[in-house]
């Protein structure tokens, strides 16, 4: 460590696991620098300058000058992507970021005659000495009203998630201006110091709002472009041939890379969130997708030990490796993802990524080790389901099926996660756990049964396809004739990490549900009052023990 980094602060509290539920100020739990957290705070100070300019501007006006918007519009998509917790920990990547976001805020000035007297539209930096005093002007810490941080806060992570889900949608050319114009509007708002409490519980509530156009709108590009999920079995084992493991969220990578080794002798394998690409038809159609290798993303260090062949991260859920580890020199990024030292997938002219270095590589490499054997079902997706509705609701009538219960979100370290598989082993038999993320590794590999030939668990996807899980309540809703989908003999226990989770938390309270219970923690941003409103004006709770939640729900 640096003296510079030995005497540099820092403040994050945005995951789950952030030091003593309080806020890391040293380093980060997740393996973040101060220095890169100090970075990552005034790339997002840049991108409320840039929002402020562009704040203002109509569709129309965007339209006049496309390639230079659509040039801003995938800056800031991507700069919030790069901020997500586990993406980005490559301080170069991210200084390079925020010279291009001044860059382009400046641009916009000069060519648009854009405006504004506000600081973020402004500062000029060059050095890291500069930057890193600039965001230690701009933290989080700077907000003195503690409600008031909390809800800038809570803004700006819910509209890190909806970045993410929208990056994917942009990269399988699926768009929706609205959107990013929202994220602008939102950004900005972080800023205006007379908004009151009342007023950023509206723009909260909001952000939910648009958080449901990003995931209609990614599944939608996913779907169109891959064909509708489908209950499929899938290999947990290993084949013969040496393998490219691949994790993240991006099926349009995982489309390319399967696309370019056809015929090599290479198998694909999916990690953690990449999982769902074996349930597309239009990805499973390729024989050399070998299945899935590994568990929830906090397992990496020890598993990609055993693969032995070169890794891909196509987004987030990066851990630092250790020192000593033998495949650091064989780990990719790409998109909003990096880490120092690590390579990055080429670009080709046209946008599409060259896999051939790591193509090359895998040929070289052992066959991966077996860690497990067997095989794992999912690909219940809403539309999947709805298919399988007749058989479901009869199951209802008949008493088979009494209870669902939602069990989506993301998995991390912590012990206390050891709750989720304790709570799913001890459900009655005549309840269905429906989920989507990485949270379902918890529970996704035990033997739980069936309920007249349907699974227990019904594996909806990525933590995005949530939206998924809230269309299946809305047709059963439907098919029952009920007035609230909170009629329905549905219970929300979800679990949190990082910020895609909290977009769709707020997801989900846009569309009216109650009585959704967050674990294992509470946010540490947020504050006690604004808690106190969630709680009484959307049921928001809180998990306890098993057998008291169970006994509850």
């Amino acid at each position: 460590m640096t003296n510079r980094e030995e005497k540099m602060k820092m403040f994050c509290f945005q995951c789950q696991e952030t030091a003593g539920n309080k806020g890391c100020t040293i380093m980060g739990v997740c393996g973040k620098k101060a220095v890169t957290a100090n970075l990552q705070d005034l790339l997002i100070y840049t991108l409320k300058g840039i929002s402020i300019l562009r704040e203002k501007l109509s569709l129309e006006d965007r339209l006049k000058n496309k390639e230079l918007h659509e040039k801003v519009d995938y800056f800031i998509v991507n700069s919030l992507f790069i901020t997500i917790t586990n993406s980005n920990f490559d301080d170069e990547a991210i200084k390079k970021a925020i010279l291009l976001g001044i860059n382009l805020r400046e641009e916009l000035k000069n060519v648009l005659k854009l405006k504004s007297s506000h600081d973020s539209t402004l500062f000029k930096i060059k050095t890291l000495d500069e930057m890193i005093t600039k965001a230690q002007e701009v933290s989080v810490l700077n907000t003195i009203n503690e409600d008031i941080r909390s809800l800038r806060e809570l803004t700006i992570y819910g509209l890190k998630g909806m970045a993410a889900y929208y990056e994917h949608a942009r990269n399988l050319k699926f768009e929706n201006p609205e959107i990013v114009m929202f994220i602008e509007k939102a950004l900005s708002a972080t800023l205006n110091d007379k908004l009151t409490v009342p007023e950023l519980i509206n723009l909260v509530l909001e952000i939910g709002k648009y958080g449901v156009d990003a995931m209609a709108l990614l599944d939608s590009a996913n779907t169109k472009t891959f064909g509708n999920p489908e209950i499929s079995k899938v290999s947990i084992g290993v084949r013969s041939n040496p393998g490219i493991l691949i994790s993240g969220h991006d099926l349009n990578d995982i489309h390319q890379l399967l696309e370019q080794t056809k015929d090599m002798g290479i198998d694909i394998y999916t990690h953690s969130e990449m999982l769902p690409a074996n349930y597309y038809p239009e990805l499973k159609k390729y024989p050399h997708l070998a299945g899935n290798y590994g568990n929830a993303w906090w397992k990496q260090k020890e598993e990609f030990e055993t693969f032995n062949g070169p890794i891909v991260f196509t987004t987030n859920c990066i851990v630092p490796p250790k020192a000593e580890a033998s495949y650091k020199d064989r780990v990719f990024t790409t998109n909003a993802s990096g880490y120092p030292g690590w390579k990055r997938i080429k670009i080709n002219p046209d946008g599409t990524k060259d896999f051939s270095e790591v193509i090359e590589i895998a040929k070289n490499c052992k066959v991966p080790i077996a860690i497990e054997e067997g095989s794992i079902v999912g690909g219940f997706a809403h539309n999947q389901v709805v298919q399988l509705a007749d058989k479901i609701v009869e199951a209802i009538k008949s008493g088979a099926i009494k209870k669902f219960y939602v069990m989506g979100g993301c998995d991390g370290r912590m012990k206390s996660r050891e709750y989720y598989t304790e709570f799913a082993k001890n459900l009655s038999k005549d309840t269905i756990i429906l989920t989507a993320g990485c949270a379902k590794y918890r529970y996704n590999k035990l033997n739980l049964g069936d309920i007249n030939g349907i699974p227990r668990v019904l594996d909806a996807g990525q933590c995005n396809d949530s939206y998924s899980l809230v269309l299946i309540a809305l047709k059963l809703k439907e098919l029952f004739n009920l007035e609230s989908i909170n009629d329905l003999p549905i219970v929300y226990n979800i679990a949190w990490y990082e910020q895609k989770a909290v977009i769709v938390l707020l997801a989900l309270l846009h569309l009216g549900i109650k009585n959704i219970h967050v674990g294992p923690t509470i946010p540490a941003f947020l504050s006690q009052n604004v808690l106190n409103v969630l709680i009484e004006k959307l049921n928001l709770g809180t998990i306890s023990t098993v057998n008291e939640d169970i006994k509850n729900f």
